[in-house]
């Protein structure tokens, strides 16, 4: 959609009786391919035009999104806009981001787009060879099959208080999952990778071979005894540790006093040396972005810097509700109010490798898969359904499998001691992460 266009938008939105405004047009095209046992199972293509407006009426507000955006469609969503926000009760923190803290162009370029568009050919073509390197695999024998995936995506925010910023982006992927054993022994491992750019993907071959491995390497797996032991949580999924901290340091958490983070900023809550980043600006990063969704600049800072606790997560509306200032880290979909989220969130490592870490343990449990975590968000109460591997004297014995670990997160954070072993797979990454004693539970 033309800027022009979504300019027409805010004055025709003002004209209607809206005080303020801001418009979003967002188009999308994805195609994926998807194969099992060696033969075609779908194909799916998807096409997008989205126009979104939030439209303020002194202290009320609306948001509402369509997909019609011609001239007629564009104008009954003004109207339904202007009419919802009337009826809405009054939001004192609700509004757009002051000009002042606004993004300015040029933008920075962050390399976030790959013109190539593969065709489903070639998306069949790598789908295939994913899932023929996982049943290749000794020991696999069947498959959830193999995937493969691109898309490319067009975002531009204007509001009525001079911002106006494009955001446009590609994604490709390439992902396995493989079954290992027979009837009531059977496990399955999963591997996937996405990235921006087409040349930054891992071969097909290498994805589907670690989907078949870590299928196999869960074969047979025994019960645990109760017991309290040093556990570590692998790299590929150790961020799901520090999730918890995210939602208990965003601003709307915190504004409601619902966060067992809430009186702990500036304080140290990690051991030192602890540092997680968050980099608005990594080149490719799939979380990269020179501004957030209300169009405030984003920084990279550090939230936890030294093991202390250095700053809310905001967007416009829970800094308003503290008295402090937007963070830059509104998120928000095409309709309804912003959240807030991180960029490139990034949990440096330390230096030891996961071998190291085993060894320093001596016994404990390994971690390498998760599900089913619970979490009291006012008292940092965690605990978590995994599998993984029982080490001693720092080598693994085998797979275990029906195990919940469970602990304060706020104990846990503070005791918690990253490994060498960073990979950066996604738009969060954290090395593997060693607590020396959480309490397992088992059979």
């Amino acid at each position: 959609m033309d800027e022009n266009l979504l300019h027409d938008v805010l004055t025709a939105a003002r004209t209607a009786g809206a005080d303020a405004a801001e418009a979003v047009f967002a188009q999308r095209q994805s195609l994926s391919v998807s194969v099992r046992l060696g033969e075609l199972e779908e194909v799916e293509r998807e096409e997008s035009r989205d126009i979104g407006l939030r439209v303020f009426v002194g202290r009320q507000s609306a948001t509402v999104s369509g997909s019609d955006i011609s001239a007629e469609g564009r104008a009954k969503l003004i109207d339904r806009a202007v009419a919802m926000a009337r009826l809405a009760p009054e939001d004192p923190y609700a509004a757009l981001a002051p000009a002042d803290r606004l993004a300015r162009a040029p933008f920075r370029d962050l390399d976030l787009f790959d013109p190539t568009e593969p065709s489903a050919e070639t998306l069949e073509a790598q789908a295939r060879e994913a899932e023929a390197a996982a049943r290749a695999v000794e020991g696999v024998t069947n498959s959830d099959g193999g995937s493969s995936s691109w898309s490319a995506s067009t975002w531009r925010l204007v509001t009525s208080e001079g911002f106006s910023g494009p955001h446009q982006a590609s994604g490709f992927g390439v992902s396995a999952s493989a079954i290992a054993g027979e009837g009531a022994g059977m496990e399955r491992g999963g591997e996937g990778r996405s990235t921006r750019h087409a040349a930054d993907l891992p071969s097909p071959t290498s994805i589907g071979a670690k989907a078949g491995e870590l299928a196999v390497a869960k074969l047979n797996p025994r019960k645990l005894d109760s017991t309290t032991a040093p556990v570590i949580f692998e790299n590929r999924l150790a961020m799901s540790l520090l999730s918890p901290l995210i939602g208990a340091i965003s601003g709307p958490s915190i504004a409601r006093g619902t966060s067992f983070l809430k009186d702990k900023l500036g304080q140290q809550i990690f051991a030192k040396g602890v540092n997680l980043l968050d980099d608005p600006f990594r080149l490719r990063g799939l979380g990269s972005a020179p501004f957030d969704d209300e169009g405030v600049a984003c920084e990279a800072r550090a939230l936890i810097d030294d093991g202390v606790l250095t700053t809310w997560l905001l967007n416009i509306s829970s800094a308003k509700q503290l008295g402090l200032e937007s963070t830059g880290h509104a998120s928000r979909g095409l309709a309804g109010p912003s959240g807030v989220s991180t960029h490139n969130l990034t949990l440096q490592p330390g230096d030891k490798d996961l071998a190291g870490l085993m060894a320093d343990a001596g016994t404990g449990l390994l971690v390498t898969s998760m599900f089913g975590p619970s979490l009291n968000g006012n008292t940092g109460d965690w605990s978590v359904g995994c599998s993984g591997f029982w080490f001693e004297n720092g080598v693994s014995t085998g797979p275990v499998t029906e195990i919940t670990v469970a602990g304060s997160l706020i104990d846990i954070y503070a005791r918690l001691v990253p490994g060498s072993d960073l990979e950066l797979r996604g738009a969060s990454n954290s090395p593997s992460l060693l607590v020396d004693a959480l309490a397992i539970a088992g059979k």
